[in-house]
């Protein structure tokens, strides 16, 4: 009949790499390098040459990647990365005569996301001991 799956298939196809990854790749070129490498330069297009590190997105030419880099897109991706904003706005704000800053939030740390499910280290003093169980039973019994 067709593909059961299309919707997923789509969006596995156009998923890019994580804001972390690429933070990775702009502070190391190491890292860099490394994804570079898992890629056939045959597939890729205009042979691998031409990469925007901040969208991880290859592009055919020099003047495709050029034009990308002063689109919309590729700006709104550079504001993302850069999790403290290089954009400030030239209005004041009259009242607090202070200017606007455009504030973006800040990556989650692994501790971060490690808390939110439940898993943590909790080394603090426990309440009960199994001794004070243990005497709570033979009391009640």
């Amino acid at each position: 009949m067709g593909v059961t799956n299309k919707r997923t298939i789509t969006k596995t196809r156009r998923k890019t790499r994580d804001v972390d990854q690429i933070k990775a790749d702009l502070l190391s070129p190491k890292h860099l390098k490394q994804y570079q490498e898992t890629k056939a330069a045959e597939d890729l297009p205009g042979l691998g040459r031409h990469y925007c590190t901040e969208c991880s997105k290859w592009f055919d030419t020099d003047d495709t990647l050029v034009s990308h880099r002063k689109g919309k897109p590729h700006k709104r991706r550079f504001v993302m990365i850069n999790s403290l904003s290089i954009w400030f706005a030239m209005s004041m704000n009259l009242a607090n005569a202070q200017p606007r800053v455009k504030q973006l939030e800040q990556p989650y740390t692994q501790k971060e996301a490690e808390a939110a499910v439940g898993l943590r280290t909790d080394n603090g003093e426990r309440s009960h001991t199994i001794t004070d169980k243990d005497d709570d039973v033979a009391m009640a019994s």
